[in-house]
Parts: structure tokens; C-alpha cells; sequence
């Protein structure tokens, strides 16, 4: 198994492990808030060194920086915004329908060339995304609509930028680096939402130590191995396969935790996002 495909299978399974963590503690805690508090106290002041002496900097690098960390702070905030009037379960799906951007924007931008085939297995795979979100069309639908389609283009900002950022980024310390500027501004973002929203810069409960830490060192891996891959793979290709994530924790959803509201629908979806990525892996 090549480097690339080793990374995204860690980058899936993190992701999908935090989301269990996330998925059994309190709204009120704000899981995501202690997750990234727990990253960046374990691996950031390491991973931001890493990144000062060993990237390769530049002007360009620098913006790159700051392109993805402003664009992956808005992705956090508008993810919130949407889960605030739909559940996850619509709002999800939508968002992670970004590799359809990404590949837009690489082909039309920057000349990219990506197989027919490959186009194929995005246009699949998105397609099963959709037909999973709206299995689950509850509350404020048109509203969450926008905001995880605000998340999804914020998605393929930051994902571009770190396309071309880890040609600067020789070791996977520096990479976890690029996370770590990301996710500090991040958490100042939704420190200060909290804030003007709530009153408050941190959230009113705590979760169990035991469940944000580990959560905040797969949220970052995750992340960095996503990074890593881009070395090897189109931003497209990387960031699509890492929705494997979805297509784990739907048939968890259903077998193991028995929610069977829409499931048929629901594993139809499942299906046609597994056929979308065995494409994808098939051009790749």
C-alpha cells in the first residue's frame, strides 16, 4: 500500500474515531471547542516549532498560512451556524461535498487535469452525499442549506492552500505545523462566536478529559495525514477519499447504534458514495 492511501486510511479512521468521542458528550460542552484545546496542548507548541525551522518559508508561504487559516476558521463557523438550524445528519454530508469544488477550481484555476474517470467517481460520490442529507430534512432546512455550502466552499479554500503549501513542508512536523496555525485561529474564532453569541469565551461544561484529548490528537492527525497525502494525490482526490469516514460511521449508525429512521434511503446513499470512491480509486 502506497504512503498515500496509508495516510488517508489513518486520516478515516481518527475521524471517524473523534466523531464517536464527539457524538456521546453534551451540546452544551462544545466538543469541538475542547478537542482543538487538547491538539494544540499536546502537539502545538512541538508541531509549530517543526514548522519554523524546518518549512521552507517564503512570501508565498506565508499567505498560503493565512489563506487557510481564515478559510478553515470560517469552516468551523459556518458548520456551527448549521448545525444550530438542521442535524448533522443533513448538514454533514453537504459540506463534505467539497472535492466537487476543489476539482473545479483546480481544473479552472490552475490547469489541473483530472481524469474523465476521476471526475466520474467525484460526481458519484457527491451524489451520494446529497442523497444522504437530505434523508434527514428536519428544522430550518433552506437556512442550514447555506451555511453548509458556505462551509463546503471554505473547505476547498483551505484545502487548495494546503495543496500548495506542503511543497514547503518537507517533514510531517512541519506539516502538523500548518494544522496547528489553522486550528489556533480556529479556536480564537469560536472563542470569540461564543463570545457575542453566548457571553462566554469558553463553553459552560466541560466534557470528560478522557474524550477531548484523544479527540484533539485524531481531529489534528486527521487533518495533517489529509496534508501529507496532497504530496502524492490532487487536493481532490485526497480530501474525497477521506469520506469513507461518512460511509464507516453511517453503517455504525445503523447497525450498532440502531438508527433506522430513512435507513433504506440511507444505505442506498452509503452504496452510491462506496461506488463513487471504488472509481476514485480505480483513476487514482
Amino acid at each position: 500500500m502506497t504512503a498515500a492511501a496509508l495516510a488517508l486510511t489513518g486520516a478515516v479512521l481518527m475521524h471517524v474515531a473523534w466523531n464517536l468521542l464527539a457524538r456521546a458528550s453534551h451540546p452544551d460542552t462544545r466538543f469541538l471547542w475542547w478537542a482543538l484545546v487538547g491538539y494544540l496542548i499536546i502537539l502545538g507548541p512541538w508541531s509549530l516549532y517543526e514548522l519554523a525551522t524546518e518549512a521552507h518559508w517564503s512570501s508565498s508561504l506565508i499567505g498560503l498560512l493565512i489563506i487557510s487559516a481564515l478559510a478553515n476558521s470560517l469552516y468551523f463557523l459556518m458548520l456551527g451556524a448549521a448545525y444550530r438550524h438542521a442535524p448533522v445528519a443533513l448538514v454533514y454530508p453537504i459540506a463534505r461535498s467539497s472535492p466537487l469544488l476543489i476539482a473545479l477550481w483546480s481544473s479552472l484555476l490552475f490547469r489541473e487535469m483530472i481524469a474523465t474517470s476521476g471526475w466520474l467517481g467525484i460526481l458519484v460520490t457527491v451524489a451520494g452525499l446529497l442523497l444522504l442529507a437530505f434523508s434527514a430534512r428536519h428544522g430550518d432546512t433552506r437556512r442550514a442549506v447555506l451555511w453548509a455550502v458556505i462551509a463546503a466552499f471554505a473547505t476547498s479554500v483551505y484545502s487548495l492552500s494546503n495543496k500548495f503549501a506542503v511543497t514547503s513542508l518537507p517533514t510531517y512536523g512541519s506539516q502538523l505545523g500548518l494544522v496547528s496555525v489553522d486550528l489556533t485561529v480556529s479556536l480564537i474564532a469560536l472563542s470569540l462566536e461564543q463570545r457575542v453569541r453566548l457571553g462566554r469565551w469558553r463553553p459552560a461544561a466541560m466534557p470528560p478529559m478522557v474524550r477531548w484529548l484523544p479527540a484533539g490528537l485524531f481531529i489534528g492527525n486527521a487533518y495533517g495525514l489529509v496534508i501529507f497525502a496532497m504530496q502524492y494525490l490532487s487536493a481532490a482526490y485526497a480530501v474525497a477519499f477521506t469520506n469513507a469516514g461518512i460511509v464507516i460511521a453511517g453503517f455504525l449508525s445503523i447497525v450498532f447504534f440502531k438508527e433506522r429512521e430513512q435507513a433504506g434511503r440511507r444505505i442506498a446513499a452509503i452504496v452510491v458514495i462506496t461506488g463513487g470512491l471504488a472509481i476514485l480509486a480505480w483513476s487514482a
